[in-house]
């Protein structure tokens, strides 16, 4: 995307995305109809169960796996049919990083290498010198020795590799980055570092970040905006002020009531929303809303109407026919099930 204008609003946007994978079983439909628009300097979380389409999503964002369906804009451009050739400009300019830092790095390359590869591919760097140089100070940038360039990565713990992968994903100085999962592998006080590297770097660098996570507390602590997902739909989005304290969707009321709270005495008062039933198969999903199989207010216009999303107040929608109803229920109930 060099040379092209990156003044638009929305750094990155996706419009009616649809990913299905075919199976001897039948289509899968991973991601069906999400429309998702990350602005620029902000970071978006991308919230939801395992299976509901929150990484395919990112992929579908790269192009690292193909659309069936909808487009994908990023600075502006369509870049939903790009040719292989094309698609290079756009992996410069959006980068991801990897959940399991282990497999995202080949071993037989050193740090150095691994991190000089974008260097060379993007032709960043006219010499070896220049890419040792950059190399250096790519890992200063994440936190890193400069001598750890030598080594393999089963030498480095989890929350170094995964300082490297940050690294390798800055090489071509992107405006966007997909984190999938980022921190879900590490331990308690690394993800607390790699959360505060990132965001200290969006603020230095002027990074617009597309965060994916399950861990709600990950999510409203790095996140100005929030979308939830749940079998390949989104079906609310908000800012972490408007999902945490008055969510609008039944599904989201329940992620909440999950997370656990540091204070036993709290704690022991909540009350735990409990889902019936598993989650639907991808292949067959429900008609009409999909969450109404496992939702404990649902009513016999769900199974009829698929809902869209509609604004229920300022930058907050939910997908549910009956959200206003299900705010003021929720609202009613004598224990707050939602405080963080």
């Amino acid at each position: 995307m060099t040379g092209e204008s990156l003044a638009t609003d929305a750094l990155a946007e996706l419009t009616d995305l649809a990913v299905w994978f075919p199976t001897p079983a039948g289509v899968v439909h991973a991601v069906d109809g999400v429309s998702l628009k990350v602005r620029r300097g902000e970071t978006v979380g991308l919230v939801g169960e395992s299976g509901s389409g929150k990484s395919t999503t990112g992929l579908a964002l790269l192009r690292l796996v193909e659309p069936t369906a909808g487009t994908v804009q990023v600075a502006g451009q369509d870049v939903t049919r790009w040719s292989r050739r094309r698609l290079r400009r756009l992996r410069r300019r959006v980068a991801m990083v990897f959940q399991d830092p282990q497999a995202s790095l080949d071993p037989r390359h050193t740090v150095g290498a691994s991190i000089a590869e974008p260097l060379a591919v993007h032709r960043l760097a006219a010499s070896g010198a220049a890419r040792r140089d950059r190399v250096a100070e790519l890992l200063d940038l994440v936190g890193l020795r400069r001598d750890l360039a030598e080594r393999h990565p089963h030498e480095l713990s989890g929350g170094q590799r995964q300082r490297v992968g940050i690294a390798r994903a800055l090489a071509g100085e992107p405006d966007l980055i997909v984190l999938d999962e980022p921190i879900a592998s590490l331990d308690l006080s690394v993800q607390a570092q790699i959360m505060n590297l990132l965001r200290g770097l969006q603020r230095e660098l002027g990074l617009t970040y597309l965060f994916i996570a399950h861990d709600l507390a990950a999510v409203e602590h790095m996140s100005d905006r929030v979308a939830v997902m749940y079998l390949g739909r989104i079906v609310e989005s908000g800012t972490p002020a408007q999902i945490w304290r008055e969510p609008a969707h039944p599904y989201t009321a329940a992620l909440l009531s999950a997370v656990p709270v540091a204070d036993p005495p709290v704690q022991r008062s909540r009350q735990r929303i409990i889902l019936a039933g598993d989650v639907p198969s991808p292949i067959d999903p429900p008609t009409g809303c999909r969450f109404r199989t496992r939702c404990p207010q649902a009513r016999p216009d769900c199974a009829q109407t698929d809902p869209v999303l509609v604004e229920i107040g300022s930058g907050h929608q939910a997908a549910c026919l009956f959200a206003g109803e299900a705010v003021r229920a929720m609202r009613a109930q004598p224990v707050n099930v939602f405080s963080p």
